[in-house]
């Protein structure tokens, strides 16, 4: 596998997300931040949990087609609408879903959560971008 999570000790000790990926492929990917829609551009869901799960989904089509897989994910940056900490349960529950439907590893690979004004288009609550190492 080209991408080896870990958790080193010195580091917060915490369950949802490895802090270091080492990748150790020949080819790196970097996807755009992808949100949840349609590839014809229609949103796919209103709340929180649903548009992160739809966006980890359009990750995975997007390291899918570069020849890769969701275990080749090194690195998730998460734009979020607005973030407070009272939206972290939703946010987990989107993360869930895809761990579910599309393979994610458990824990994720090391993600960055930033809160932001607004994205690109209204009605969107978050943004995904993502880099992974092809062997």
């Amino acid at each position: 596998m080209p991408v080896q999570l870990s958790h080193p000790d010195g580091l917060l000790q915490q369950s949802d997300y490895a802090p270091v990926a080492v990748g150790t492929g020949s080819r790196l990917v970097l996807l755009a931040g992808q949100v949840a829609v349609t590839a014809a551009g229609d949103v796919t869901s209103t709340d929180l949990a649903g548009q992160v799960h739809s966006a980890l989904q359009n990750v995975a089509t997007g390291v899918r087609g570069a020849g890769g897989d969701v275990s080749d994910i090194a690195r998730l940056t998460v734009y979020v609408v607005d973030w407070t900490p009272e939206m972290a349960a939703r946010l987990m529950d989107g993360i869930a879903r895809a761990q579910e439907s599309d393979g994610y590893s458990t824990p994720m690979p090391p993600l960055t959560l930033i809160g932001v004004q607004g994205l690109w288009s209204p009605g969107l609550l978050v943004e995904i971008e993502a880099a992974a190492v092809l062997a």
